[in-house]
């Protein structure tokens, strides 16, 4: 039976992600600042060209339910393998004691900073696009963060979940998980999240918190020239 988190990106596209979707029928794809991720109908040869049509020359980023070959002329060049996991319950309740608080604009300079420190995936200068993002703050420095990114409905995507190096052991992770679960189940929601596979530290964390693996995918990093 065909589930939403099989072909996730173009349902995010089709879906919760549409008002800031560019393409057509057959391919579609974020801007460049906001996402790499791009998506197809149908992972067919016409499909993948009609990608290639549509995109500048550049990187992009394509997730597989299965191994595949990309047609040419996109060429991959790197591949990294993932776990997709859904959280139907949570084990734990939200910390209240610890303030979680909105990202906008203003907190993008300390957004790219943390990312680029603490590396969880893509993240661009309009990322913060896909909405949802929150954050801790020592003062006023950001030291941990995650947010909403794919929403291919009713699943949606928890992701930039990161820490500052200097405060890690503190839950922070924990908590910001936590409260998007909660906020996430309460709009009628199911949290998922992508994780890689040699990333043990976050996998356990994830379990711990009621996350339970659905299927390991490939995600190919493709280039037109």
């Amino acid at each position: 039976m065909y589930h939403p988190l099989d072909n996730p990106i173009w349902n995010a596209l089709n879906s919760g992600n549409k008002s800031i979707a560019h393409g057509n029928e057959k391919a579609k794809y974020f801007s460049k600042d906001v996402s790499p991720f791009v998506g197809v109908a149908e992972p067919t040869d016409s499909h993948f060209e009609e990608l290639y049509n549509l995109l500048p020359a550049g990187y992009v980023a394509f997730p597989s339910l299965v191994e595949r070959t990309i047609p040419q002329p996109w060429k991959t060049v790197g591949q990294v393998r993932i776990f997709q996991m859904v959280c139907e319950t949570p084990t734990r309740d939200v910390d209240k004691n610890v303030s979680i608080l909105p990202l906008n604009d203003e907190h993008i300079p300390q957004m790219l900073a943390l990312t680029k420190l603490t590396n969880p995936g893509p993240f661009a200068e309009r990322t913060i696009e896909f909405g949802h993002y929150k954050g801790i703050f020592d003062g006023d420095k950001l030291i941990a963060m995650a947010g909403q990114r794919m929403n291919p409905e009713p699943y949606a995507e928890i992701s930039a979940v990161c820490t500052h190096p200097d405060y890690l052991g503190n839950g922070y992770a924990a908590k910001l998980l936590l409260y998007h679960v909660e906020r996430i189940k309460a709009l009628g929601g199911i949290p998922y999240l992508n994780v890689l596979t040699d990333n043990a530290r976050a996998i356990a964390l994830y379990k711990s918190l009621g996350f339970v693996t659905r299927v390991e995918m490939p995600i190919y990093t493709i280039q037109k020239s």
